[in-house]
């Protein structure tokens, strides 16, 4: 029977019990429970006594928890996961609150230094199952405005908020499978290639004897420290160049230019030997050159001033335009920077302490990478691709409520659900996980 009652007229009560806002997440926390993930948490440095309410595993995991299901500062806790019945039945049936975590995250930053190398280990152990036999590193840095007095915070080049304090953090991606490998937090007011060998040579301890292939970096980095590191680990590398004076009028000596392409667009390369200033020796340099033709109703015309250079410096001896081709594949690192930044808030500033921002950035980081893994391993090839927002709205976010029946527990989830059919399939491939 269809109901006459007015939509005005309906009363509203607060009285539903044991319901959850996130039913659809339970696949992930059972994935969290089948890859052991708490159990690997328990030896990170930072713990506190056996009797405590919440240990330090139960802290990094609720973290983990919150960015996953889309809180962006921490104070969203609160609203969103303390009193999720589901939440509780995880955690042990009470969920930390909001101003403990603020305490927590500065505690461990300043007495527990330690930690966030062992975070990073941890988080390649995470990935390791994931990562093909061959490497490629794609690195790149980005800007995080924050708008207080952040300790670390500098002004530097920031093209978003210019004039505001930031941070500058540097990260490293596999090319392939878009996994985070390693992070460092940086003050504004250092450039793109600052401490780079040492990062670089970090991330390699932390990959053991994973082989990297290949790497691409853009023209923020370069030196002689850090091509000489490609190159002495045999390494092949393509890194975008500087278009300088210099480096143009070397280039506009070379006659012989290869053509590529001669359609709308017309792309033409040639390779040159060129040391730049800060080299100790010469380098081979690819420069590919594109310009669109101009119909003019009796033949196709090109000017010298329509011409657009780039100019790549790399180890390898391919063909210029496999190698500029190769290079634009890393523009896939843009939307992995973009996904962890609009999914993960690694751009929202937790604490006005370096070393707890340094420590938060490395669990949201730990969170992108345990997403990644759980599509690769449960999910369908056609949610590969997914961000974490989609995934979210299309799977995590559905209304459940938890049922005692015949001593076990049921969680119901709406009737209606869209996404149900695919979600069982994920929940029995997280059940299948040994």
């Amino acid at each position: 029977m269809k109901s006459t009652t007015a939509i005005h007229k309906i009363k509203s009560e607060f009285s539903l019990q044991n319901a959850t806002n996130f039913g659809g997440v339970n696949i992930f926390l059972a994935f969290l429970v089948k890859i052991k993930l708490s159990e690997a948490m328990r030896n990170l440095s930072g713990g506190k006594a056996r009797n405590t309410i919440f240990p330090i595993h139960r802290i990094l995991l609720y973290f983990i928890v919150g960015w996953m299901l889309g809180c962006e500062r921490i104070f969203h806790f609160r609203r969103r996961l303390q009193r999720d019945a589901l939440l509780q039945r995880f955690f042990g049936g009470r969920c930390p609150h909001h101003s403990l975590l603020y305490k927590e995250l500065i505690r461990l930053g300043r007495s527990s230094p330690k930690l966030v190398h062992e975070l990073r280990k941890l988080n390649h152990e995470v990935i390791r199952p994931c990562l093909p036999a061959n490497l490629i590193l794609d690195l790149d840095s980005t800007v995080e405005t924050v708008y207080g007095d952040q300790s670390g915070a500098a002004k530097g080049t920031n093209p978003h908020k210019p004039g505001r304090k930031s941070y500058h953090p540097l990260l490293a991606f596999e090319g392939q499978t878009r996994l985070n490998l390693n992070t460092v937090l940086r003050p504004g007011n250092t450039h793109s290639s600052t401490d780079a060998v040492g990062f670089l040579q970090q991330t390699f301890d932390l990959l053991g004897e994973r082989q990297v292939k290949y790497a691409r970096v853009n023209k923020g980095f370069g030196g002689e420290d850090f091509y000489g590191l490609w190159e002495r680990k045999n390494i092949g590398y393509v890194g975008k160049l500087k278009w300088t004076q210099r480096l143009a009028k070397e280039v506009q000596a070379c006659r012989y230019w290869t053509r590529y392409v001669d359609e709308d667009w017309i792309i033409e390369g040639i390779s040159l030997i060129y040391k730049a200033t800060s080299w100790n020796k010469a380098r081979r340099v690819a420069v590919i050159r594109k310009a669109q033709v101009f119909d003019d109703g009796q033949g196709r015309i090109v000017f010298d001033t329509d011409w657009q250079y780039e100019a790549i410096v790399t180890n390898l001896e391919w063909e210029a335009i496999d190698l500029w081709r190769f290079y634009n594949q890393r523009c896939c690192m843009e939307n992995s920077i973009k996904e962890a930044k609009n999914g993960f808030s690694i751009n929202r500033i937790a604490t006005g302490d370096f070393k707890a921002n340094e420590l938060d950035l490395a669990i949201k980081l730990l969170a992108y990478n345990l997403f990644e893994r759980f599509k690769r391993d449960c999910c369908e090839p056609v949610h590969l691709g997914y961000t974490i927002a989609r995934f979210r709205f299309e799977f995590f976010h559905c209304a459940a409520m938890l049922v005692r029946h015949s001593r076990s527990v049921v969680l119901k989830l709406m009737k209606e659900f869209a996404g149900r059919h695919a979600w069982k399939r994920i929940e029995a491939k997280v059940a299948l996980l040994e």
